[in-house]
């Protein structure tokens, strides 16, 4: 099966805004891009994924995406991450892909097996399937796997994870959900910047 994986990237200067309260503007884009490039690192180095493909406005974020062999999109227009999720999805369909993975980079613990295992238990079911995993409130989503790509439409903003697995049964196809500590915690709030640190501070 060939799986594309879709970044959006919010531009550096800009993304992780709730964190302003602890980190500054400059601090801020450094952790952006240090996320951003662990993320094309894992998932360049997972062998399941054919393609990454990063959808962005911000020109730095496109070309750190091409040093490590992704694919891009420009986001033009208003800023709506759906339209520029389906979007990419366009693109990785007309590629022949049998299913995309979106996958956000703020997910500071996330592992190569972490993605391979996701894969595994995707393609374990025939399509039309959805295998997601939730942030650690239940609300957001922080990995979802879609067969064929196009399959549903997305609905990241609040109670997506609900809003996705409500589409693809509505759609008759397998929801897989995954419970995984390295996938649950994204990184938007000073409260998970601690808890990142309180895990860092364990290993």
């Amino acid at each position: 099966m060939s799986i594309w994986a879709i970044v959006p990237v919010k531009p550096l200067r800009l993304g992780k805004s709730r964190l302003s309260g602890v980190l500054s503007d400059d601090e801020r884009t450094v952790l952006n891009r240090m996320f951003l490039e662990n993320a094309l690192d894992i998932l360049r180095t997972t062998p399941r994924i054919g393609q990454t493909l990063v959808v962005s406005r911000d020109p730095a974020a496109l070309a750190i995406a091409r040093e490590f062999g992704a694919r891009t999109v420009l986001e033009d227009g208003t800023p709506n991450l759906n339209n520029a999720l389906q979007r990419a999805t366009m693109l990785a369909g007309s590629f022949d892909v049998n299913g995309v993975l979106v996958l956000p980079a703020d997910l500071p613990l996330l592992t190569p097996p972490d993605i391979d295992n996701f894969i595994v238990i995707h393609t374990s079911c025939a399509p039309p399937c959805v295998t997601i995993s939730a942030d650690r409130h239940n609300n957001g989503t922080n990995a979802l796997l879609v067969s064929p790509p196009g399959l549903i439409t997305y609905a990241y903003g609040p109670q997506s994870f609900s809003l996705h697995c409500e589409m693809a049964c509505q759609k008759n196809a397998q929801v897989n959900i995954v419970t995984n500590y390295n996938l649950v915690l994204d990184l938007d709030t000073p409260e998970d910047l601690d808890l990142f640190n309180a895990v860092k501070a364990e290993v």
